[in-house]
């Protein structure tokens, strides 16, 4: 029997599959993946990719074997590309399973090499670092590689990517160091043409440098493929400017109780808030175990019938308690919905509050909220 009592996390799948059309139509004749890795960003990739793929996505980004290896059998005909390299002992399973690694090292591209050799001819993708100084191929190793090209003989590369540092500032240098480093490394390679319907396209390997925000910094940074992560699932990638996104969220928990206190009481552990005055708590039961962050205590807020509640004293496992003394006590009963994310209060609202990103807030949501999921055939 269902907890009545578990918090809900309501899932549209209509406004992911909405949001992935914007984005196609941002890019022009370029070609619009999807990043589903960690779950699909904690909302059920198994869920969310299906219908991306319906709705016309043919290339999927996660960041690990297990993550491609469970969506392979979801997504018939698509490309699943592995962010997070080779791992030693896995290249069987990628190849047998029609996955794709993106090498980040000399040493992978060796041991792919190596693997291929008895496995037969696999496609795999490169990453080069530009500037953001985490996944990839070196710039040491890029000269190498540009230097000796033999280095990639019976390679079957399919992409060529590498991610931008600071692509929410449009304005930041970096952006247009990393697009020249990203076009004097694909141009430098010289790599020879591809036979059409093989995994690049047929002048050659896919290139990929653009992904949510740095879809908004313009055609320059658009190359061959984009891979929207963040922007599909609502989170502006715009900063400081209006979210063109739709929402796709909402996150719902219930009042369990309603208690009414006075002057100089105070409320959680450490006594951290004090009441100026009469006032009525509602304790929610939701808390940190499902990802709902104790930055959030005396500074967060969720929303009542449309009204917005102060969360008072500390975050807690499993409850918080807010402050509905204003509102009308006729609204207020034990059993209602509260919302934390939904119609009143954005997720990037709601991240901002906890001093986190939307990122964070969707990848931590527990395993206790009860997962609804609309729109699309949802």
């Amino acid at each position: 029997m269902p907890d009545s009592y578990a918090p809900v996390l309501t899932v549209d799948l209509g406004a992911i599959v909405a949001n992935y059309r914007l984005l196609a139509g941002r890019i022009g004749s370029a070609q619009c993946g999807a990043a589903v890795k960690a779950d699909g960003y904690g909302l059920g990739a198994a869920m969310i990719a299906p219908h991306l793929r319906r709705a016309g996505c043919g290339h999927f980004f996660v960041a690990t074997v297990d993550e491609g290896l469970s969506l392979r059998p979801l997504l018939p005909g698509a490309r699943i590309y592995l962010m997070n390299g080779l791992p030693p002992g896995a290249e069987r399973d990628i190849a047998g399973n029609e996955l794709i690694p993106i090498l980040n090292s000399l040493g992978e591209i060796e041991r792919w090499l190596a693997a291929t050799r008895t496995l037969g001819p696999r496609p795999a993708g490169l990453q080069f670092d530009t500037g953001l100084n985490r996944l990839g191929l070196s710039p040491e190793d890029a000269l190498r590689l540009i230097g000796d090209p033999h280095r990639l003989d019976g390679l079957d590369l399919a992409i060529i990517m590498s991610h931008l540092a600071c692509a929410d500032d449009p304005e930041h240098p970096q952006n247009r160091a990393q697009l020249r480093r990203f076009r004097e490394i694909s141009d430098s390679l010289r790599l020879p043409a591809r036979p059409s319907g093989a995994a690049g396209s047929a002048r050659g390997p896919l290139l990929s440098l653009a992904a949510s925000s740095s879809i908004f910094l313009g055609p320059a940074y658009h190359f061959d493929l984009a891979r929207p992560g963040a922007a599909l699932y609502g989170i502006n990638p715009t900063i400081g400017v209006e979210n063109p996104l739709r929402p796709t969220v909402r996150l719902q928990a219930k009042i369990l109780q309603l208690r009414e206190v006075d002057l100089n009481m105070s409320v959680g552990y450490g006594a951290s808030h004090q009441f100026r005055g009469p006032s009525v708590l509602a304790t929610i039961g939701v808390g940190y175990a499902d990802g709902i962050f104790r930055s959030l205590g005396n500074r967060g807020a969720v929303f009542v019938a449309g009204q917005r509640a102060p969360i008072v004293g500390r975050v807690s496992m499993d409850l918080i308690t807010i402050d509905v003394g204003h509102l009308p006590p006729a609204s207020l009963q034990p059993g209602m919905n509260v919302d934390l994310i939904g119609p009143d209060q954005s997720l990037d609202d709601f991240a901002r509050d906890a001093g986190t990103i939307g990122y964070e807030v969707l990848t931590n949501l527990g395993a206790r909220f009860q997962r609804r999921y609309v729109g699309a055939g949802g």
